[in-house]
């Protein structure tokens, strides 16, 4: 069995793999991942992790207590397929590479793959496989507060999306996802432009929800994406 751990900004995301399915899956915050209660025994961990030496550090003492071998997952210059177009391949963080190639693997044509959680990134992948570059802006949780924490007036919204909003709480909510579906539909102009076949705009992360219903672009949602690209790493070297 394959433990395949994506430690998030604010939460951690698990699966049990058993190189043919996900037996298991859950997410449980960070100061819960020594508790984390698994079904079956676990033979190899392997671990994308973006929230800090913290979090690292329960990781490994979660490892030790499986007596299971960790791997950290990094980026690096091509795997599994996908090519990685960084100037510096490892500066592109650990969490957007595992998306790409777990967006690869689920997908053969040209995509634009958009990561929607505490930063909303949004990453065009080549037909080819290759990752030809991609963007990082705050996600919309992430938009609302900060709107409400440097501004003297503005709420912290709960309002609405509406096309042509006409009360603040409204606005708010509605500006935070015009600029993030602004944000991706500019990118998939550019994805396209050489060719459209085939082209998908693959969605995950918590905040996918409020985006979906509003993206007019050929679109598959997908639970879990940089766990599937672990996945996928994790049984190529096996």
């Amino acid at each position: 069995m394959i433990l395949c751990i994506d430690a998030g900004n604010t939460r951690l995301k698990w699966g049990l793999h058993d190189r043919s399915r996900w037996l298991a899956k859950g997410v449980v915050a960070h100061e819960g991942i020594a508790t984390l209660a698994l079904p079956a025994p676990v033979q190899r961990v392997v671990a994308c992790n973006v929230a800090g030496n913290a979090v690292a550090g329960q990781i490994e003492a979660l490892a030790r207590s499986l007596a299971a071998p960790l791997e950290w997952f990094v980026s690096s210059a091509a795997c599994c397929g996908v090519t990685n177009g960084y100037g510096r391949p490892e500066q592109l963080g650990a969490d957007r590479w595992a998306a790409l190639i777990g967006a690869r693997g689920l997908h053969a044509g040209p995509a634009l793959v958009v990561m929607a959680g505490t930063a909303t990134t949004v990453d065009a992948l080549g037909a080819d496989g290759r990752f030809l570059g991609g963007l990082i802006l705050p996600g919309l949780e992430l938009m609302r507060r900060t709107l409400a924490r440097n501004t003297a007036s503005l709420p912290e919204a709960r309002g609405r999306y509406q096309e042509l909003p006409t009360n603040t709480d409204d606005a708010i909510e509605s500006g935070a996802l015009h600029a993030t579906l602004g944000a991706i539909e500019r990118m998939a102009k550019a994805a396209c432009r050489s060719t459209s076949a085939g082209f998908r705009v693959l969605l995950s992360g918590g905040a996918a929800e409020a985006l979906a219903p509003h993206l007019d672009l050929p679109l598959r949602r997908i639970d879990d994406l940089v766990l599937e690209g672990l996945s996928r790493v994790a049984i190529s070297s096996s």
